[in-house]
């Protein structure tokens, strides 16, 4: 288990997504994620770094992002941590969260989200 149980996430809604889910960094066993190559921009929260998820056996590339400076805005996520549930297995309540389509997008997907989203075919124009 990469994360213990926390209430305190910061679920973060964006234009046409699901929420993503930003966790505290002392919920996170923080000696399992390795400094990532590459940034991207968001114009609302500022630049995201990127990490890699290791277990004894796995690596799982650019598994997690966090924004160690983000926008006043979003000041409340500052090293924060986000997963991609199309990397890792992820859960909301003991819900397995469906990842947001793309690829790119990281926002979790429960039975209670309902669509359409950025991602899915025909919404690339949004």
């Amino acid at each position: 288990t990469l994360i213990a149980e926390t209430r305190a996430a910061k679920r973060v809604l964006e234009t046409a997504s699901p929420p993503t889910f930003y966790l505290p960094p002392d919920s996170v066993q923080l000696d399992a994620l390795d400094p990532d190559t590459g940034t991207s921009l968001c114009e609302w929260k500022g630049r995201a770094i990127y990490f890699s998820v290791r277990t004894d056996r796995h690596c799982v590339k650019k598994a997690a992002w966090s924004y160690p400076e983000p926008l006043a805005a979003f000041s409340a996520i500052r090293n924060y941590l986000a997963f991609y549930p199309d990397r890792l297995d992820c859960y909301v309540d003991g819900e397995r969260v469906r990842a947001q389509a793309g690829g790119f997008y990281g926002g979790w997907i429960t039975d209670e989200i309902a669509g359409p989203y950025k991602g899915e075919p025909g919404t690339g124009g949004w």
